[in-house]
């Protein structure tokens, strides 16, 4: 017999308390690398809620930014309930992860596919146990994204090629960055106007590279007093062997104070060659660390 105490449903508004007290045990949730919250993605189409006898229990969220990529940016679990149940005649146990990942899984694959059957679910699992579940439920390994790090003393630094100025990045240079990061990393990473408008308000160096046709790069960079990331780095494919990207980062460390600089990252896809000969001739190096990035149903579906 079915728990008709038991039910996904969409997050509303009133979920927030109870998602963001699931989200507080880091343990049990797995979090996307992005530009807002997951708190601020409820409303959002594609974003559900376990809830067993009005207590929210799990939660998923996979909102399709950019068009067509449905990145699962939540997925959040009591690690602490124990209580059996009985959903669609199957006897779940609420303790292990699976489980609650099955129950809204279902829904939410079923949904995004039934919405837009060319979409990709996809998503970039830090945790172990994340990657097995997603494993089992049917994703393909796309490609790693690994992680490096600048050594102060392999260092170099280029000078701005001729009749290419960089200045501050403002408001209304978005759209054309728009189409620098679209056409410099493709649909499936591009960042969408909002997103970088939130990049933007959240970055501690943000540049553009301009010529006489206007905006051809940009980087955008995050950091705090122990450190610095490199987040974006885009430069449109006419444009790329004239220096810009090395152009573009060396003037950004020339900007950082030193802490920041002691600890300076980047990350890219591991079969980005061009990226990766770029950040070694600048001084980067490999730390080891490496993420999955995990499609689904695969690259079958566009």
């Amino acid at each position: 017999m079915i728990n008709v105490s038991l039910q996904v449903r969409r997050a509303v508004n009133e979920d927030h308390l109870q998602i963001a007290s699931l989200i507080h045990n880091e343990v049990a949730s797995h979090r996307h690398l992005d530009w807002r919250i997951p708190l601020e993605w409820i409303g959002s189409p594609n974003y559900w809620v376990l809830e067993d006898g009005g207590r929210i229990t799990a939660a998923l969220a996979c909102p399709e930014d950019p068009p067509q990529v449905a990145w699962i940016r939540l997925f959040t679990y009591s690690p602490h309930t124990s209580r059996p149940f009985d959903l669609f005649g199957s006897n779940i146990h609420l303790s292990k992860p699976p489980e609650y990942w099955s129950a809204l899984w279902d829904v939410a694959r079923s949904e995004v596919l039934r919405a837009n059957p060319q979409a990709q679910i996809a998503a970039i699992a830090v945790k172990q146990w994340f990657q097995d579940i997603l494993i089992s439920s049917g994703f393909e390994l796309k490609q790693n994204i690994i992680l490096l790090q600048m050594i102060n003393d392999n260092m170099r630094l280029f000078p701005t090629p001729h009749g290419i100025r960089i200045r501050s990045m403002q408001e209304a240079d978005l759209p054309a960055v728009v189409h620098v990061d679209l056409e410099s990393f493709g649909w499936f990473w591009h960042n969408t106007l909002d997103t970088l408008s939130r990049a933007l308000s959240q970055a501690v160096s943000a540049t553009v590279a301009e010529d006489d046709s206007g905006v051809i790069g940009y980087q955008l960079s995050t950091g705090n007093l122990l450190g610095a990331h490199l987040a974006r780095l885009g430069v449109r494919p006419e444009a790329q062997s004239r220096g810009v990207g090395s152009a573009l980062v060396s003037h950004m460390i020339q900007s950082l104070d030193p802490n920041q600089l002691n600890r300076l990252s980047v990350n890219t896809q591991s079969d980005n060659a061009t990226s990766l000969s770029l950040y070694k001739k600048l001084g980067f190096v490999r730390t080891g660390e490496q993420f999955p990035v995990f499609v689904y149903p695969g690259e079958n579906n566009g």
